[in-house]
């Protein structure tokens, strides 16, 4: 509701003077500022009167650090892009049914895990679920689901077909992650969900997913480092920028985390009058862990089957419960049955996952110090005394030094491949990299030549574990399909 309100729009671009007739008519007032159009109504941003100015509207061609964005933010003055106003007059519209209500998922580690577990656990409620995640280990469809069924090509392409002219016409062109996005949410208004759990891209704040509006519940999974060229160099300042998830109206959860970033969350909590939430870990009882998985207790609840292994997805399973009692407290009708039945179904793929047998073939998507210490701890949980034949590839913009000397003692050999992405570190270098390490490590020339020369090696009795990339594994689970024909 902008009824009376001074609106100032940045920038009489195209994107600008749209955005200048759309709130023509809602606002009480709209200002443009544009330094270089004679028209615009302030020509500097100096001359803005923030005392009397209730919302900014932006272009994406603005950076979210340019001042006065910053200066807006410091007078708690609300910032909206105009992706976002596009959003929020589409959902409050008759036209797209019912509008969807939203979990928002950030973090570093374990928000995929974490989506699947509430996602799971929503559909056995009987609620008609969006699932949006990044990336895709095998299809692209993968990326966007409701009700735990992909979206089909057909569908795809139909909403691209429409999504794309509108991108097109705007000046910067949105990018892919921003179009991906845009598709993702029109199908799940399209197939009117009752809820859709979304996981952040990056960041948070200035990630394209923000555009939503206030979530039921904004959950924080393990941060740590990563993306820090683009989020910051250290723990604090890429927890201030996933806390820009949360927005007045919401509860926050939060994955105990080193106490300078939980401080950083509790005051944007308190600065905004958010209820905020600690999973609680030491709830967490484990009563068995095997292969094929764990049952655990959490609180209250006794006798829970998690398909998904290591004790990290334990911890992962905690913040989903509590953000299944947030919603629970808001009076979604999720009853502990509920929670059994999803907990026991989920299903998330590439996670310290059994592909194979004869020999015994994991894949993991790990490629971070955390996920690689979670690694660790699964092989001497899940594999003791299993000499290993590791099969693996990264990109180069990862801190792949800290990915391998925890492994090598409990490997046989490695076996490097080169993963099918621009960012990729060739599989020679790699091997040379593991061999100064006094490993053995042979490079293969394709993904395929890699999986066949891992199955030799390891022998019927032995095990392969792949890791090292998400972009790595759906192609591996793929060419071993191919090669078990």
């Amino acid at each position: 509701n902008m009824d009376g309100k001074t609106v100032i729009v940045a920038g009489l671009g195209v994107s600008g003077q749209s955005m200048m007739e759309v709130l023509g008519s809602r606002a009480g007032r709209v200002l443009g500022v544009d330094e270089k159009k004679p028209d615009a109504d302030l020509h500097s941003f100096d001359q803005i009167d923030w005392d009397n100015t209730d919302m900014v509207m932006t272009s994406p061609v603005f950076n979210p650090r340019t001042p006065f964005i910053l200066e807006a933010q410091k007078r708690n003055i609300p910032v909206m892009s105009e992706v976002e106003l596009a959003w929020q007059l589409r959902v409050n519209s008759n036209t797209t049914g019912k509008p969807a209500q939203w979990i928002g998922i950030t973090g570093t580690n374990g928000k995929g895990s974490t989506c699947a577990i509430m996602a799971s656990i929503l559909r056995a409620a009987g609620y008609r679920t969006g699932l949006y995640t990044s990336p895709f280990l095998i299809r692209f469809n993968e990326r966007m689901q409701v009700d735990g069924r992909q979206i089909t090509d057909d569908e795809l392409c139909e909403i691209t077909a429409q999504v794309r002219p509108l991108a097109d016409s705007l000046d910067p062109h949105p990018t892919e992650f921003e179009m991906v996005t845009a598709i993702a949410f029109a199908y799940f208004a399209r197939h009117n969900c009752d809820i859709v759990v979304c996981e952040v891209g990056m960041g948070g704040e200035f990630d394209a997913t923000n555009v939503i509006p206030a979530p039921e519940a904004a959950v924080f999974c393990n941060i740590g480092l990563d993306h820090t060229q683009y989020l910051g160099d250290t723990i604090e300042k890429i927890a201030a920028t996933k806390a820009g998830i949360i927005k007045p109206g919401c509860d926050a959860v939060l994955y105990r985390q080193t106490a300078s970033a939980e401080e950083i969350i509790r005051q944007r909590c308190e600065r905004l009058g958010v209820p905020l939430h600690l999973a609680d870990f030491d709830g967490i009882r484990l009563e068995s862990a095997g292969l094929e998985g764990q049952v655990f207790d959490w609180e209250e609840l006794t006798g829970l089957r998690l398909p998904l292994l290591g004790r990290h997805q334990l911890c992962n399973a905690a913040v989903a419960l509590t953000a299944i009692r947030v919603l629970q407290a808001r009076g979604w009708a999720i009853t502990d049955s509920h929670i059994r039945r999803g907990l026991a179904s989920t299903d998330w793929p590439g996670r310290f996952q059994i592909i194979g047998r004869d020999p015994l073939f994991i894949i993991d998507g790990g490629h971070n110090p955390q996920c690689i210490q979670a690694l660790e701890q699964n092989i001497r949980d899940y594999l003791p005394g299993r000499p290993l034949t590791v099969l693996t590839g990264v990109m180069q913009d990862k801190d792949y030094h800290c990915m391998y000397r925890g492994v090598a003692p409990y490997a046989n050999s490695f076996i490097t491949v080169t993963p099918d992405n621009p960012r990729s570190l060739p599989a020679g270098e790699l091997a040379a990299y593991i061999r100064e390490l006094g490993c053995s490590a042979t490079a293969c020339g394709t993904i395929r030549e890699g999986v066949a020369l891992a199955l030799e090696q390891a022998g019927p009795d032995g095990t392969v574990l792949c890791y090292g990339s998400l972009y790595l594994i759906g192609d591996v689970e793929l060419q071993l399909r191919e090669l078990r024909k």
